[in-house]
């Protein structure tokens, strides 16, 4: 057993609200007219989402908790928690999480989990505290460290560490870094693209400490233009709930619409946008069209 590993969220807690607050007094005492900014109605759905996350997050733990264990129990392999191993580990969880990421991006199953996170058109602090009630979907992602040897708890440790990094990048108070800590590390410059809703910007930098993951798998892209932020079709709610569910309640839609299994299985697996392709007759062909993806997150 790996030695007491800190519950990093849990402990940040006073920090994200500390900050939140800063950053909304910065907003007062500086206003920004080309900065989304804040509006009441969106941060408090954003901090309602964070809040009903904690609570979900514990029922999910359970069932993933005992995966993880069992798998651990049958693998031969062990990796110490030493000073020099943690660092390996939390290198080790950032690379998948980064193929976490890029999956929910690119699969509608999963995209309906992580469009949450996506359903604001601010971006600031509390927008990083907007997170899924659905987020059982990542833990096959991170199996293959379980199979080699990490315990699940320090592989919850380095999640969230990965976690609590990721909070102060949403923001538009910070401006570009200097270059070598924008080459290796995920800013808020990196991530304010990740969040825009244009089609250059689209489904770009899914990394979580590290944007260089995004530079050797070529989905990086640079700020070079003011982002729009939120989705290609925005919702029109602040209501926690209705954030939570509105894109399974579409696939539950498209589901029953849908002609056979094959466009079943497209709603499902395929990207966010796809469309099954049309004969010239109008009936719907054996083949997909070409997918179009809602912004990434």
């Amino acid at each position: 057993m790996p030695p007491n590993l800190p519950d990093v969220v849990l402990w940040s807690i006073p920090a994200f609200i500390l900050l939140t607050v800063l950053e909304m007094v910065s907003y007062r005492l500086h206003p920004d007219e080309d900065a989304a900014g804040y509006e009441a109605k969106d941060a408090a759905a954003s901090i309602s989402m964070g809040l009903g996350s904690l609570f979900f997050d514990v029922l999910w733990k359970i069932p993933v908790v005992a995966v993880y264990t069992a798998v651990y129990e049958l693998t031969p392999l062990r990796v110490p928690v030493l000073w020099w191993t943690v660092p390996l580990m939390l290198l080790a969880q950032d690379f998948f999480y980064y193929w976490s990421h890029r999956g929910h991006h690119v699969i509608r199953i999963l995209w309906a989990c992580h469009v949450v996170h996506h359903s604001s058109r601010k971006f600031n602090l509390s927008t990083a505290l907007r997170q899924p009630w659905t987020g059982f979907t990542s833990w096959p992602f991170y199996l293959p460290l379980i199979a080699c040897g990490v315990h699940p708890a320090a592989l919850a440790f380095c999640s969230s560490v990965n976690l609590v990094y990721q909070f102060w990048i949403h923001t538009e108070r910070i401006d570009k870094l200097p270059r070598p800590v924008e080459f290796l590390f995920n800013t808020p410059s990196h991530h304010r693209v990740h969040h825009a809703s244009q089609g250059s910007y689209l489904d770009r930098n899914y990394g979580g400490i590290l944007i260089v993951w995004d530079r050797l798998f070529r989905s990086f892209a640079a700020e070079t233009e003011r982002p729009v932020y939120g989705l290609t079709k925005n919702i029109a709610t602040y209501n926690p709930l209705r954030v939570a569910t509105h894109e399974y309640v579409s696939i539950a839609r498209d589901l029953r619409a849908a002609s056979g299994w094959h466009e079943r299985a497209g709603r499902l697996l395929r990207g966010p946008g796809w469309q099954p392709r049309q004969t010239t007759h109008g009936a719907q062909a054996g083949t997909a069209a070409e997918p179009v993806v809602e912004p990434a997150g």
